[in-house]
């Protein structure tokens, strides 16, 4: 469990701020010796002394990460590669701050080849050091990838040649010189077993059927069997992740080797089988099929390779703070990255030497059709959206374009609608609307009637696009609209730049509103007949104390 060592009340509440247990600072060298992650909320140098006397060995150290009381600076200290610096990363976005990672690897590779994804694992860690000095070095690397997903690797600068390598398989193998090798999590268990059967018997079954089939015991991610045998301590005492599936989903699944003993025993010809390949997912295959031992039966499903994905991606307003911890994911583990420019340098902390496309504005569709073109060629590929994907973004035109060829995952992120009105109070509170006034791609008659109608039926309305140096007519059209329906008082928010560094947020009203500083960069929140401003913040009210 992380804990975060505090010497003031203040850091207390930084802790609990950052969802920590707080301890205080005796209890540091304890902690760490327990290898519990320790989160030092005071000066990166009390805990460097402290801790000094107690580091030998940098492989089983665990992650020290000092965070500075007022929450404005994060430092990963020790075991940067053992999760340090992945959870300096992830307390730095909740402060809303840059981690200070220094690490080579993560700097200058964005891959840190000893800190691998979770399910992952090295059977010779010695090698990941001078596989990465070479890499850091432009010395030519081969990549050999036998097994499971290895998109996390795509950004490195790998070669056809080169005296290293960084071999991915989920065989039982001696690693050769000059190779790191990697076990992937690629295999799924499905047994069987009657009930009550020895968890010693099931253990030794599985692992002599893996040594006999030359299997790392190392890429198994989960173990797979019929609901009704989901409570048998031999299956918890594997220790792997459990999936369990009901005989009638196991009985759809086609395997080699069916009994009839089984199906009338249980309702379902195959358990062991079915619930590997039901557990691997689609396109799996047996790597091996039934086996069948005293009292216990196995089964080993190996996961498909990957197929191209894209990821459509909403990178928020524009601030580290406001993505989303699966965006970042999301752009950690792919191949390719495609957007227009400055949403590239928005999140250009994160890319690393992944292969990033630049498109300009107004290659919108040209944007998709690339992204979707890497995805068909086996890449991961995100494309970016500021924002929300979803929302006046390139979501609904990947889906369109894609038409199924390619699996195609969306996910959210903050809009500009809201952060400008979480800046500006609440004035989105109560039902709003939102209409975008470029005329580009929708007729201003049909804007024109979709502001009428808001503006009739007393929406807030966030009006996205609303006017750009050669078009002004919109918005103009817009408030004329607006100001036949609401009083010249009624509050109107100007935010321009949400989440960066030259960010505006302006409380005005439909008749002072500076409309020479409206442009493409702006969202306007205009409220309803009862929104309000209260102790200088817009607020439109739902109710609740009437």
């Amino acid at each position: 469990m992380t804990v975060a060592v505090v010497l003031t009340e203040r850091g207390a509440s930084l802790a609990e701020r950052l969802g920590l247990e707080a301890v205080p600072l005796d209890e540091m060298e304890g902690r760490f010796e327990a290898g519990e992650p320790v989160v030092a909320v005071m000066a990166a140098g009390i805990a460097i002394r402290r801790l000094a006397p107690l580091l030998v060995d940098k492989r089983g150290e665990p992650p020290v990460v000092a965070v500075a009381e007022d929450g404005s600076a994060v430092v990963p200290l020790l075991g940067g590669h053992r999760g340090a610096n992945r959870l300096a990363r992830r307390l730095a976005r909740t402060l809303g701050v840059q981690a200070a990672v220094t690490t080579a690897s993560d700097v200058l590779l964005g891959v840190a080849l000893d800190d691998p994804p979770p399910g992952w694992t090295l059977a010779n860690s010695e090698m990941a050091k001078p596989v990465m000095a070479a890499l850091i070095g432009g010395e030519p690397v081969r990549l050999e990838v036998e097994a499971g997903d290895a998109g996390w690797l795509a950004p490195l600068p790998w070669s056809d040649g080169g005296r290293l390598a960084v071999r991915v398989s989920d065989r039982s193998l001696s690693s050769r010189r000059g190779e790191l090798l990697l076990h992937p999590p690629s295999l799924v268990l499905g047994v069987g077993l009657e009930r009550g059967a020895p968890a010693s018997l099931l253990r030794d079954h599985v692992a002599g059927t893996l040594e006999n089939e030359g299997l790392a015991r190392a890429s198994l991610c989960a173990v797979a069997t019929l609901d009704l045998k989901g409570d048998e301590p031999a299956v918890a005492a594997l220790g792997l992740p459990l999936r369990l599936f009901d005989a009638e989903a196991l009985d759809r699944i086609e395997v080699p080797n069916p009994s009839p003993t089984v199906a009338a025993a249980v309702g379902t010809a195959s358990v062991a089988e079915a619930a590997a390949l039901a557990a691997a997912g689609k396109g799996a295959v047996l790597a091996v099929s039934k086996r069948i031992g005293r009292r216990v039966t196995c089964a080993i499903a190996r996961v498909a390779p990957p197929e191209g994905r894209l990821t459509v991606a909403g990178i928020g307003p524009g601030a580290p703070a406001t993505r989303t911890a699966e965006v970042e994911a999301a752009i950690a583990y792919a191949s390719d990255i495609v957007g227009y420019g400055p949403y590239l340098d928005l999140v250009a902390d994160l890319t690393g030497t992944k292969r990033c496309h630049r498109l300009a504005i107004g290659e919108e569709s040209e944007r998709a059709d690339l992204a979707l073109r890497l995805a068909r060629e086996g890449r991961a590929v995100v494309l970016l959206a500021s924002g929300d994907a979803g929302i006046y973004a390139l979501a609904g035109l990947a889906l369109e374009r894609s038409c199924g060829a390619v699996p195609v995952t969306v996910l959210p992120g903050i809009s500009a609608m809201q952060a400008a009105s979480a800046k500006a109070g609440a004035p989105l509170g109560h039902d709003f609307s939102v209409i975008s006034l470029s005329d580009l791609l929708t007729p201003l008659e049909t804007i024109r009637a979709r502001v009428e109608a808001a503006a009739a039926a007393d929406f807030v309305i966030a009006f996205y696009n609303p006017a750009s140096k050669e078009r002004r007519r919109p918005l103009e059209e817009a408030l004329a609209v607006l100001a036949r329906h609401r009083p010249p008082d009624t509050p109107v928010v100007r935010a321009r730049n949400l989440g960066r560094r030259d960010e505006l947020v302006a409380v005005e009203t439909l008749a002072d509103l500076d409309r020479e500083a409206v442009d493409m960069t702006t969202v306007l929140i205009v409220g309803n007949s009862q929104t309000a401003i209260v102790a200088g913040r817009v607020v439109t009210p739902r109710g609740y104390s009437s």
